[in-house]
């Protein structure tokens, strides 16, 4: 019975590190990742297709993303696409493919990204918090409903702010990459 709420809040908690790894990586930086342009859909005969779907996407150097579509009718669209978006990036089309240059980010910008990654994490906190809580209260709930002895809710109980720790340490390790990669160039 404790063992299927472990798992459970287990997952919640991996659920909230995974959400934020993923934030993550489509947070712009001075590099170039093919994550920037994983939320840029085109029109691709008449429905809304990741630009993945649609193209070859690589990384020949640090601050260059190089975009070969599969089809040459989509050179344009995707161009379109990418300046429609809020990434504030200017594609090259030279006919045969796009470039794409990622600008090195002022100082203030830097910051300004900082702030988005802690807000981020603390988001995921709040979301392993919220899971703990929900653990606790069924421990609670079971140990009331005569379900559980107090030795083993007090237990569960350890066992639940334990794996709270480690998830918390988790999303700040992750924090602290982002935060570095942000900060140098």
């Amino acid at each position: 019975m404790l063992d299927e709420l472990f798992l459970e809040t287990e997952e919640k908690m991996q659920g909230a590190v995974d959400h934020l790894r993923h934030e993550f990586s489509v947070l712009r930086t001075g590099r170039a990742s093919t994550g920037l342009l994983e939320n840029i859909k085109v029109n691709y005969y008449g429905s809304l297709t990741p630009i993945q779907q649609v193209a070859n996407i690589s990384i020949p150097e640090a601050r260059l993303l190089v975009i070969q579509p599969w089809e040459k009718n989509m050179l344009s669209p995707i161009e379109k696409a990418i300046q429609a978006s809020e990434l504030g990036l200017n594609p090259i089309n030279d006919g045969q493919l796009i470039r794409v240059p990622i600008p090195a980010m002022t100082d203030e910008r830097r910051k300004e990204m900082v702030r988005i990654v802690h807000k981020m994490t603390e988001d995921a906190r709040i979301s392993v918090r919220n899971a703990r809580r929900d653990a606790n209260e069924s421990i609670k709930k079971m140990e009331k409903e005569g379900e559980l002895s107090k030795d083993n809710a007090a237990d569960g109980l350890d066992q639940v702010q334990e794996e709270t720790n480690k998830f918390i340490e988790k999303l700040d390790e992750l924090m602290k990459h982002k935060e570095k990669e942000i900060l140098e160039d």
